[in-house]
């Protein structure tokens, strides 16, 4: 998705970072007042340090993520995901990026290449684009009849809903640009031959469906945001706040009932490294180990 040439939006300090169903998107801000008394650096390192944590958390208990990455084109959804791949175990961590259905899925439900791509026990799968393309792209480019991505919200809900009912902790996250930021970063990308790879011509024929794309977002966050999967929509004109607090919600959500404290090392292990190869078992565990 992309901009058009206006910047009406308003900047507030105060976020409201899950819209109530009469929530205007227009009124939704693209800015926000981050606290910087700790620093972007220690800020980003807190957050990816929890990350590793929930791993951990996850792995032990075999819970399972899902995260949900959608915005405008150029909102900083890569920058979050690579910040996120950076410090994740890759075997219990899965990144999809979601274009156009391939001919294998053509002639099934809309939802079915979706089902391969969710998370096993104890992994997370983190979605760049999702389902939510059905009613967003395939709505706005006219891709799909609108008999059938009306009927899509309810398919979403149901979908959704089916995950948190098997079990599956769902975080769903908007990154919401200005047009002005988002012309800025189309050039950027433009000037960068290491970034041009990013901007294609989708990108910039959209430019003018700003207005169409607000509306469709705006429906999509009203009819499906609930009480057990709600949107986050953050204001990503800043992509150091956006990055951080990205990161923040996708711990507190995935975390949430879930048993953080670290696993205790299995006693056997214990027992084996200490009296087969002469290791130090760590005064916690001594007390459980078995010999070997």
């Amino acid at each position: 998705m992309t901009g058009g040439s206006g910047d009406t939006r308003r900047e507030h300090d105060l976020v409201q970072e899950v819209p109530g169903p009469e929530t205007r998107f227009a009124d939704l801000p693209t800015r926000h007042a981050r606290d910087d008394s700790r620093g972007y650096t220690q800020a980003l390192i807190e957050s990816q340090h929890d990350l590793r944590r929930l791993q951990l958390a996850q792995l032990a208990h075999r819970s399972r993520g899902v995260v949900v990455m959608e915005g405008w084109d150029a909102s900083g959804k890569g920058g979050i995901i690579r910040r996120m791949a950076a410090v994740l175990e890759p075997r219990a961590a899965r990144f999809h990026p979601i274009g156009p259905p391939t001919a294998e899925w053509q002639n099934k439900h809309w939802l079915a290449r979706f089902w391969p791509l969710l998370p096993d026990p104890g992994a997370m799968a983190v979605f760049d684009r999702s389902w939510y393309g059905r009613v967003l792209v395939e709505r706005v480019e006219g891709l799909t009849p609108e008999v059938d991505w009306r009927r899509g919200f309810e398919e979403i809900r149901q979908f959704e809903e089916m995950l948190l009912n098997d079990g599956v902790r769902l975080v769903k996250i908007f990154l919401n640009v200005s047009p002005r930021v988002q012309l800025h970063r189309f050039q950027k990308r433009l000037d960068d031959p290491v970034k041009r790879w990013k901007l294609g011509v989708a990108d910039l024929r959209n430019w003018e469906l700003r207005a169409p794309y607000e509306a469709a977002i705006e429906e999509m966050l009203q009819r499906t945001s609930t009480t057990r999967a709600p949107w986050h929509v953050i204001p990503a004109d800043d992509k150091k706040y956006a990055r951080v607090r990205a990161m923040q919600l996708i711990f507190e959500g995935l975390s949430d009932g879930l048993e953080m404290t670290p696993p205790r090392l299995d006693p056997e292990v214990a027992g084996m490294a200490e009296s087969r190869l002469g290791l130090h078992v760590p005064e916690e565990v001594q007390t459980d180990a078995k010999p070997a």
